[in-house]
């Protein structure tokens, strides 16, 4: 985004919206040598230092070049919830425009990781999916993308070392925003972070997830499948009549055989409709001849009223996977006291929607 100033003054740029290669480009349009790229970016991702004038190595001079010119954009939080049973931490930012997107801090034993949003709102209309149900507004720039871990990791002293693409939005709908955004997470000028340890989470965009199957980073991919054919998958995910199962399957074999990387495969588990154990066979035959996953998610409350099963359905439904060879595990849940679980993060404040 651009940051437009009253009077004579020029248009300010967000730096975070940049490439390192890019920022290289703008600095020397003002005569900053590339080091001083380096500078900034280091009290930015490693110091979660925000203001050009608090940069105590760079000269007064340049301090007061780069605030002409640059800007740092931060989103505001306007409500942060954590859960009382595991810490998991819903952010509700407020960004530039007004608009409004949620973030999720999870702790695990071997990691911390952020959920994070790649749109405002989601277009998608999942039945299941409280995000969905709010509408879609627009895209995330890189930069909004890339600044909701910033402010975390500055707000909650922390080092989040695993990011999913899970948040409101279909990340594949966003393609170059996100993909430039995951560049950045891994330059090891910016905040260094492995590509195994990112995630990409889409409802199968199958063009694009073949597309991803060239990006040059060795990300990981997760796809919500959530039913085992098209005539359930059609009922509860609008997005089937585009992209049907068949075609969803057929782009992860495509993409498994170019990166030889496991796909997860998310599978929302609602109460008498996807839940028997005819459709954990459909679905292991389904995912023959790909090595998957299978995240079992009971469903959480959603807008359209659907229930989750009981344990025994839970447990002979993933029971039934392994029996036919699919590796299969009923997901941990984590912050359903705080709507910060699968499918409940949504535009609004206590009830309030916000545009």
């Amino acid at each position: 985004m651009l940051r437009i100033l009253g009077g004579n003054e020029m248009v300010k740029k967000n730096i975070l919206n940049f490439s390192y290669e890019e920022l290289i480009v703008e600095f020397k349009k003002i005569n900053l040598q590339k080091f001083r790229v380096d500078q900034v970016l280091d009290w930015i991702f490693k110091k979660h230092i925000f203001d050009f004038y608090e940069m105590t190595n760079i000269s007064k001079n340049q301090r007061e070049l780069l605030d002409e010119h640059f800007y740092i954009y931060i989103p505001e939080p306007i409500d942060i919830q954590e859960s009382k049973k595991d810490r998991t931490t819903k952010f509700l930012w407020k960004l530039e425009d007004g608009k409004t997107i949620e973030s999720v801090l999870l702790f695990y034993p071997n990691r911390i990781s952020a959920c994070i949003s790649t749109q405002v709102g989601c277009a998608l209309k999942c039945k299941f999916c409280s995000t969905g149900a709010s509408g879609f507004e627009r895209n995330l720039s890189s930069g909004e993308i890339v600044a909701q871990v910033l402010a975390i990791e500055k707000l909650k002293d922390v080092n989040i070392n695993n990011i999913v693409l899970m948040g409101m939005g279909e990340p594949l709908l966003n393609y170059d925003n996100v993909l430039k955004a995951i560049k950045n997470w891994n330059h090891e000028k910016m905040k260094k972070l492995g590509a195994r340890r990112i995630t990409i989470s889409t409802a199968g965009i199958a063009d694009k997830i073949e597309e991803l199957a060239n990006f040059d980073l060795d990300i990981r991919l997760s796809v919500s499948l959530h039913a085992p054919n098209n005539y359930i998958r059609d009922k509860i995910m609008p997005i089937n009549a585009k992209y049907p199962i068949e075609e969803v399957i057929q782009s992860c074999k495509i993409y498994q055989e170019k990166t030889k990387n496991r796909v997860t495969i998310e599978y929302i588990i609602i109460k008498g409709l996807n839940d028997e154990e005819k459709h954990a066979e459909e679905l292991a035959n389904l995912l023959k001849g790909l090595k998957v996953m299978v995240n079992i998610i009971p469903v959480n409350p959603n807008p359209a009223g659907f229930e989750r099963p009981s344990k025994r359905f839970l447990t002979n439904f993933v029971n039934k996977l392994k029996e036919k060879n699919i590796e299969a595990t009923l997901r941990i849940e984590k912050g359903t006291d705080i709507d910060a679980a699968c499918g409940q993060l949504k535009l609004r404040k206590k009830g309030i929607f916000l545009k």
